[in-house]
Protein backbone atom coordinates (compact mmCIF):
# COMPACT_ATOMS: atom_id res chain seq x y z
CA UNK A 1 0.00 0.00 0.00
CA UNK A 2 1.01 3.28 -0.83
CA UNK A 3 0.70 5.89 1.73
CA UNK A 4 0.18 9.63 0.22
CA UNK A 5 1.13 13.38 1.73
CA UNK A 6 -2.25 13.97 2.82
CA UNK A 7 -2.36 9.97 4.24
CA UNK A 8 0.77 10.49 5.92
CA UNK A 9 -0.43 13.68 7.44
CA UNK A 10 -3.69 12.08 8.43
CA UNK A 11 -1.36 8.99 10.35
CA UNK A 12 0.64 11.73 12.10
CA UNK A 13 -2.46 13.42 13.54
CA UNK A 14 -4.00 10.39 14.71
CA UNK A 15 -1.11 9.49 16.55
CA UNK A 16 0.34 12.90 17.80
CA UNK A 17 -3.22 14.22 18.72
CA UNK A 18 -2.25 17.97 16.76
CA UNK A 19 -3.85 19.83 14.16
CA UNK A 20 -3.58 18.82 10.51
CA UNK A 21 -2.43 22.57 9.68
CA UNK A 22 0.62 21.82 12.10
CA UNK A 23 1.48 18.32 10.94
CA UNK A 24 1.17 20.09 7.23
CA UNK A 25 3.85 22.50 8.21
CA UNK A 26 6.55 20.90 10.29
CA UNK A 27 6.14 17.78 7.02
CA UNK A 28 7.22 20.47 4.89
CA UNK A 29 9.16 22.22 6.49
CA UNK A 30 11.62 19.32 7.40
CA UNK A 31 11.49 18.59 3.66
CA UNK A 32 12.32 21.79 2.86
CA UNK A 33 15.17 21.52 5.25
CA UNK A 34 16.58 18.22 3.95
CA UNK A 35 16.50 19.59 0.08
CA UNK A 36 18.18 22.57 1.38
CA UNK A 37 20.93 20.89 3.20
CA UNK A 38 22.11 18.32 0.30
CA UNK A 39 22.46 21.03 -1.87
CA UNK A 40 24.98 22.34 0.10
CA UNK A 41 26.17 19.57 -0.04
CA UNK A 42 25.83 18.08 3.49
CA UNK A 43 23.69 14.86 4.47
CA UNK A 44 20.77 14.16 7.36
CA UNK A 45 21.15 11.90 9.56
CA UNK A 46 18.13 10.76 11.47
CA UNK A 47 19.21 8.14 14.14
CA UNK A 48 17.27 5.13 14.06
CA UNK A 49 15.46 5.71 10.52
CA UNK A 50 18.59 6.64 8.45
CA UNK A 51 20.64 9.53 6.42
CA UNK A 52 20.02 11.49 3.69
CA UNK A 53 23.41 12.09 1.62
CA UNK A 54 24.30 13.72 -2.01
CA UNK A 55 25.64 10.97 -4.41
CA UNK A 56 27.95 11.81 -7.60
CA UNK A 57 27.26 10.02 -10.96
CA UNK A 58 29.92 9.86 -13.02
CA UNK A 59 29.77 10.98 -16.99
CA UNK A 60 28.93 8.21 -19.22
CA UNK A 61 28.10 7.29 -22.31
CA UNK A 62 24.34 6.22 -23.12
CA UNK A 63 22.13 5.96 -26.37
CA UNK A 64 19.77 7.72 -27.72
CA UNK A 65 16.35 5.16 -27.26
CA UNK A 66 14.99 6.54 -30.59
CA UNK A 67 17.91 6.77 -32.50
CA UNK A 68 20.03 4.24 -31.09
CA UNK A 69 22.69 6.88 -31.27
CA UNK A 70 25.61 7.52 -28.72
CA UNK A 71 25.33 10.25 -26.43
CA UNK A 72 27.15 12.04 -23.35
CA UNK A 73 25.38 11.77 -19.99
CA UNK A 74 27.33 14.54 -18.09
CA UNK A 75 28.02 13.91 -14.48
CA UNK A 76 25.48 15.17 -11.98
CA UNK A 77 24.53 14.51 -8.54
CA UNK A 78 21.75 12.76 -7.11
CA UNK A 79 20.08 12.36 -3.48
CA UNK A 80 20.27 9.16 -1.87
CA UNK A 81 19.22 7.51 1.42
CA UNK A 82 21.07 5.08 3.28
CA UNK A 83 18.73 3.14 6.27
CA UNK A 84 19.58 2.92 9.35
CA UNK A 85 20.04 -0.46 11.15
CA UNK A 86 17.34 -0.27 13.26
CA UNK A 87 15.06 1.05 10.17
CA UNK A 88 15.91 -1.62 8.09
CA UNK A 89 15.47 -4.60 11.29
CA UNK A 90 11.81 -3.11 11.32
CA UNK A 91 11.17 -3.49 7.48
CA UNK A 92 12.83 -7.44 7.76
CA UNK A 93 11.05 -7.88 11.05
CA UNK A 94 13.98 -9.07 12.81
Amino acid sequence: MKVNRSQLIDKIVLDADISKKIVGCVLDSMINLIKRSLRQGHSVSLIGFGTFVVRSRSARVGRNPQTGKKILIPASKIPGFRPGKNFKNIVNKV
